[in-house]
Order: C-alpha cells, then sequence, then structure tokens
C-alpha cells in the first residue's frame, strides 16, 4: 500500500507547509491497497480561478480541486492504473479560510490534502449522507494526524464566501 506523492509549489513557499507535510497527509487519506501516485499543486489565485472557472464553471478561486486521472482503456496491467489525480490547493485562499476559521495554517493544509484525495478515491459530498461519511472519515484521518475535528464547531469560526458570495466547495 504505498503511495508516491509530487508536490508542485507555483507560489512562493515562504510560510507554506513543507512537501513532506503535503506527504503525509495524502499518504494518510490513501484508503486502497495497491501502489499509486497523486500530484499536489499549490497555485495563486488566479491560477486557482483559471482552473475553477475551466473545470467546473464557477469564475473565483476556490480552496482545493481535485482532477481525478481518466480511465484508462481496458486490457492493460493494473499498474497502469496507478496515477490518481491531481489536488490543487490555492494558497491565499486556504491562508484566508484558516485565519477567519481559527485554525493553524498547517491543520487547514492537512484537512484540504486529505479532502482532495477523498474526491480521488471517488467519494463526494453532494448528497447529506454522502457529506456525513465524507467529513467523518476526514476528521478521523486528522485526528490520527493529531489534528482537531474541522467541522466541530468554533467560536471563531465563521461561514466562509468568495468574492462573489457563492460558499467554497471542492
Amino acid at each position: 500500500m504505498a503511495l508516491e506523492v509530487a508536490v508542485q509549489y507555483a507560489v512562493p513557499r515562504a510560510g507554506l507547509p513543507a512537501a513532506t507535510t503535503l506527504h503525509r497527509a495524502a499518504r494518510a487519506a490513501w484508503r486502497r491497497d495497491g501502489e499509486a501516485a497523486v500530484t499536489l499543486r499549490v497555485v495563486d489565485a488566479a491560477e486557482g480561478q483559471s482552473l475553477n472557472h475551466a473545470f467546473r464553471e464557477r469564475d473565483y478561486a476556490t480552496n482545493v480541486l481535485s482532477f481525478p486521472a481518466p480511465a484508462l482503456p481496458p486490457g492493460l496491467p493494473p499498474e497502469a492504473n496507478a496515477y490518481l489525480g491531481d489536488v490543487v490547493l490555492c494558497a491565499p485562499v486556504l491562508a484566508r479560510e484558516a485565519m477567519e476559521q481559527g485554525k493553524a495554517l498547517a491543520a487547514h493544509y492537512h484537512h484540504m490534502v486529505v479532502h482532495g484525495m477523498l474526491h480521488l478515491q471517488g467519494m463526494d459530498h453532494q448528497t447529506p449522507d454522502e457529506a456525513a461519511r465524507m467529513e467523518a472519515i476526514e476528521s478521523s484521518i486528522l485526528a490520527g494526524l493529531g489534528y482537531p475535528d474541522p467541522y466541530a464547531e468554533h467560536p471563531a469560526r465563521v461561514q466562509l464566501s468568495d468574492t462573489a458570495g457563492n460558499a467554497p466547495d471542492a
């Protein structure tokens, strides 16, 4: 059960979690047997907005985007399907959210990596049942990494909205 993690920084790294920290979160969220690979990319607001607009038709930067790798044609060896996809983390959105929610920046990055990784493994939060299941798994993984439940009520937490007035989502 090995997960190869590549981290790309498309922004200055000062003040951001180290690649080894992001590796740790991705590997903790890997819930399957076998080997796989994933790319985590930390971007600025312009790239985050561009990707969100191009792939989700939402013209604002959001905290995390997941891009599952396309399915390969049948008949290839199992190792050919080892690439999970990409998780894109928008540094300025994560920094703003962490501050607004009273969270440590590292904790928020860990949460968004875990969230994105679960999406790459087929989980979603489109229904209340799906959301509850995914949130419980995220909370459990984060507890194992030493972080508090990101969904627990916190006095400093406020409802987030982006500049367009839409709640961010993955």
